[in-house]
């Protein structure tokens, strides 16, 4: 097993979350979003993003560990109306709900 698949296994699902960004492509979304999850001792675990035609997307799974999820929710609802970006944080239970993954 990857180490990463290992981090992903270890981590307790209910301190799982998913992040998505979508927005206008410019320098610095990783690092403030990053940033914002250092901040509050969150740990990625898988992270995938792409740019189509200067439109930036980003796939998160996070574990938030002992932060508080509503105090992160609202650290990275301020940091979307800043970057100009949106970005939506869910339980990783209540996404795979919504998506019947």
């Amino acid at each position: 097993m990857a180490d990463n698949d290992m981090a992903t296994t270890n981590a307790a699902p209910e301190s799982r979350a998913i992040i998505t960004v979508l927005g206008s492509d410019r320098p610095g979304i990783v690092a403030a979003v990053a940033g914002a999850l250092s901040e509050r001792s969150a740990n990625i675990l898988d992270i995938s993003q792409t740019i189509l035609q200067g439109i930036f997307t980003m796939t998160m799974l996070v574990d938030f560990g002992d932060a508080d999820f509503s105090e992160l929710k609202a650290r990275l609802d301020e940091l979307s109306e800043s970057l100009g970006v949106q970005i939506v944080m869910q339980r990783e239970e209540v996404f795979k709900y919504m998506y019947r993954l």
